[in-house]
């Protein structure tokens, strides 16, 4: 009976040792503080599709048009956030259907005025003439927003630009995508541009003048296909000595 006792006793001491750790690391699991999950950061918002090309018209007195422009436009600001308190970049696309078009015309400048009302957006496109070259150019451009997640409403100008230049009685055509910086917190983007501000003949454009972007565009391919023209003549020419040296090896017996 000693013996059996004796026996028991260490298994005893071992069971309770064992217990004790098994508590002690289940309450250790318990105190440890959580471990913070992950962060992930939101992916930048898609940029918008290309936008619609809208047809718009400024009416004179008289009821004739003296400004006609078709064209897609996109606007790239940058205002102070008021849900995300920082800077950001918004680009948003001018909808047709929803935008107004009106204007005023003088000898020598040219308004249009787009609004649309349900984004709370105005912007004024100004176009300069000089009589004396009988060109014409976009010398300035104004934007008047007040969109929701703007911190106070935004206003961009500048009345010192040069771009879109054409002569008079003309209309200045760019189909390539061109960026227009008008501020340092705004820039306008065109797509498929046809506009003429002075010398309309009815309700109908004038003779198009294509912007540099578009000259580029075509002149590639004029350069390729001359490209391989001349690759093609210069086979040819190897072609026609190389046969006419292996016929002049040939003697008459």
């Amino acid at each position: 009976m000693t013996q059996q006792h004796s026996r028991k006793q260490p298994l005893s001491i071992a069971f309770i040792a064992l217990l004790a750790v098994t508590l002690h690391q289940s309450f250790a699991a318990t105190d440890a503080p959580p471990t913070a999950a992950p962060q992930t950061t939101a992916p930048p918002p898609a940029p918008p599709a290309r936008p619609e090309r809208g047809n718009y018209t400024v009416i004179n007195g008289n009821g004739t048009a003296c400004l006609m422009a078709r064209m897609g436009l996109q606007l790239n600001v940058s205002f102070s956030s008021a849900s995300l308190n920082k800077t950001v970049l918004e680009v948003v696309n001018l909808q047709p259907n929803l935008t107004k078009s009106s204007g005023s015309c003088d000898l020598d400048s040219a308004t249009l005025l787009l609004k649309d009302d349900e984004r709370a957006t105005s912007l004024t496109l100004v176009f300069s003439l000089n009589a004396t070259s009988s060109k014409y150019h976009l010398s300035g451009v104004t934007l008047l927003a007040a969109w929701p997640d703007m911190r106070v409403p935004f206003s961009a100008s500048n009345r010192s630009l040069d771009y879109l230049r054409g002569t008079l009685g003309r209309s200045y055509m760019c189909r390539e995508e061109q960026t227009l910086a008008v501020t340092v917190n705004f820039s306008l983007n065109t797509f498929q541009l046809q506009v003429q501000p002075f010398g309309l003949k009815g309700d109908q454009f004038g003779a198009a003048e294509e912007c540099q972007l578009d000259e580029d565009d075509m002149l590639i391919p004029i350069i390729v296909g001359a490209a391989l023209a001349g690759l093609v003549l210069v086979v040819l020419v190897a072609y026609l000595i190389g046969r006419k040296r292996s016929h002049a090896g040939y003697q008459t017996i």
